[in-house]
């Protein structure tokens, strides 16, 4: 009899078990830096901020929760290197609106803001070698990513070792992930 299969709520549960316990052993002030300088120093490729002389872009990142790859250090190196970063507001029905973080008011700019992404950073719990991204199950990013347009990169931010050979779930909506941003550096999660 073939072993049962896993539900995702098993394996969130699993995954942000070890993911605490993983954020314990690191030092997330240096995660945070050595994120920010591989995203700046070799930019994901699409990307017209990789490309001297391109001028600001619009980056779609996020403030990163306790146990997560840090985002601080990240953030303010876009910011600093004249790139506009807008982060989410999560809405009661799990949509989420965007405001610049530069702005301290937080002017909400619209749920369509993805459309006119130049980048975009994306949590997960982990990704697997297929490039299936498992989120926290609020379904936020799965409304995300398809609003981008052609081409958009999205990197997703994991810890070192957040990659996982173990095929996860997938659903029929959900977009493949080809690149993976760690502490550690880059990675292509799919061919």
């Amino acid at each position: 009899m073939a072993p049962a299969r896993r539900t995702k709520g098993e394996i969130r549960r699993r995954l942000r078990a070890r993911r605490r316990e993983l954020a314990a052993t690191r030092d997330l002030t240096a995660d945070g830096a050595a994120l920010a300088e591989h995203l700046l120093a070799d930019p994901p490729a699409g990307w017209p901020g990789a490309a001297p002389g391109t001028g600001p872009t619009t980056v779609l990142s996020y403030e990163s929760l306790p146990h997560e790859p840090p985002t601080a250090a990240v953030n303010t190196a876009l910011q600093s290197a004249g790139h506009r970063v807008l982060v989410p507001i999560t809405l009661p029905d799990m949509r989420l609106e965007w405001c610049d973080l530069a702005d301290p008011d937080r002017t909400p700019l619209g749920i369509d803001s993805p459309t006119r992404a130049d980048l975009v950073l994306t949590p997960a719990l982990a990704v697997d070698t297929a490039g299936t991204r498992l989120g926290q199950g609020g379904g936020c990013y799965d409304r995300v990513l398809p609003m981008l347009a052609e081409g958009t990169p999205f990197v997703v931010l994991l810890h070192p070792g957040e990659v996982t050979d173990e095929p996860l779930p997938a659903d029929p909506h959900d977009v493949p992930v080809a690149l993976v941003l760690t502490a550690d550096g880059w990675s292509r999660a799919r061919a």
